[in-house]
């Protein structure tokens, strides 16, 4: 039996709109629908699906929705407050955490509190307070199954196995579109161009970071916080055919590895159905096809987004906050092309290399830490580009 009740959080975004196809393959029922402003994409979701609960985080677009959906007996609400309480009063078994940034991390919570099962794609809950998280898992017998490609991989090798046995886990990066690219031919590159991942479909952002190596830099945080390893512990692999999706080493060398096509619906389907498989819409590997896979080092001197987060997870305490806080902003500023791509590495080290840490933080902590290091990189940005 897999779950048949989901609620997918972000469902106009790309992993949302992959986790609607998964829950139409099985024929699972939609509880919740949410998004932040997009109205005229959620009501053609919402009409499809016939979900009991829509919530539109931006209350304007919301007012707008509820006039559209009249005339169905979907209830409607608006306002991030509204999601978390949906959230909590939502009977889905499962929820699909598919909100991006910063704002994904109340809505996982309110998952947590409400024993919903987890499928977690929003990476920056985890990488800023997965403590917080992981306490409200514990205490209402909730549970977290990461969807990230990387995590579901590692996951996957250590089903039956006891983790104090994880010798490395070996986390593959695609290397994105400009790899073997130097500091200088990155600084001549566009948005546009970065938004050419040649592997993987995904949203603008998560893109963006993956051509800055960035990504890869939260997925170590990640797997640091899911899997109880130290940073040491993880070691980054570039492999540009996408087919090894992570491994695991264990004490004596012998090394499992999760393998398939790069589709993120797979991960997704798994999160929901664990710890059954299921078909799904991933084409099957032809090996012969395939010919060979390849394996490198990251450029650790030319991405320097990667080695600042493990300098950041070393560190702890608020700097991965401030780390996830500043690109953020600094990508939102590139992609609009008011930065060049390498303002982005340079503005992002800046900020957390100088921010003062917070060993111990308390939830409070974090959102103070998060505010500060925004409004610095907004101000280090509005100079550096004369806005």
């Amino acid at each position: 039996m897999i779950n048949n009740k989901i609620a997918i959080l972000g469902s106009t975004g790309s992993v949302g709109k992959q986790s609607i196809e998964i829950a139409k393959l099985h024929n699972l029922k939609v509880d919740l629908l949410a998004s932040c402003s997009s109205v005229n994409e959620i009501e053609k979701q919402a009409r499809e699906l016939s979900p009991k609960y829509c919530v539109l985080t931006n209350e304007i677009c919301a007012n707008e929705l509820k006039v559209k959906l009249k005339d169905t007996d979907i209830k409607v609400y608006g306002g991030e407050c509204d999601l978390n309480s949906v959230i909590e009063e939502s009977s889905a078994d499962t929820a699909v955490n598919a909100i991006s940034g910063f704002a994904g991390l109340a809505p996982a919570i309110a998952c947590a509190k409400s024993g919903k099962r987890i499928a977690m794609s929003n990476k920056e809950a985890i990488v800023i307070a997965y403590k917080f998280l992981k306490e409200e898992i514990e205490k209402n017998n909730s549970e977290l199954i990461p969807v990230d490609s990387e995590h579901s991989a590692i996951f996957q090798c250590l089903q039956g196995r006891a983790n104090n046995a994880i010798k490395r886990i070996i986390l593959t990066s695609s290397g994105g579109p400009f790899r073997h690219k130097n500091r200088e031919e990155l600084s001549t590159y566009t948005s546009k161009q970065a938004l050419a991942h040649p592997t993987w479909k995904m949203g603008a952002k998560i893109t963006v970071d993956s051509a800055s190596l960035m990504n890869k830099g939260f997925e170590v945080i990640e797997a640091v916080r899911l899997f109880n390893v130290t940073p040491e512990q993880v070691k980054v692999v570039v492999h540009p055919q996408s087919i090894m999706h992570s491994a695991v080493e264990y004490t004596d060398n012998s090394v499992i590895a999760q393998m398939g096509a790069p589709d993120m619906r797979t991960c997704i389907q798994y999160a929901i159905t664990y710890p059954n498989r299921m078909p799904s819409y991933a084409e099957p590997l032809d090996f012969a096809k395939l010919g060979s896979l390849t394996f490198e080092e990251p450029d650790m001197n030319t991405f320097t987004l990667l080695p600042l987060a493990f300098y950041a997870i070393e560190q702890d305490g608020i700097i991965p906050t401030v780390l996830n806080a500043t690109d953020e902003v600094a990508v939102k500023y590139f992609l609009e092309d008011k930065i060049k791509f390498t303002d982005v590495f340079d503005v992002v080290e800046n900020i957390v290399r100088s921010f003062e840490n917070i060993k111990n933080p308390s939830l409070n902590d974090i959102l103070l830490a998060d505010k500060e290091a925004r409004e610095r990189t907004e101000e280090k940005i509005r100079f550096l580009a004369q806005i």
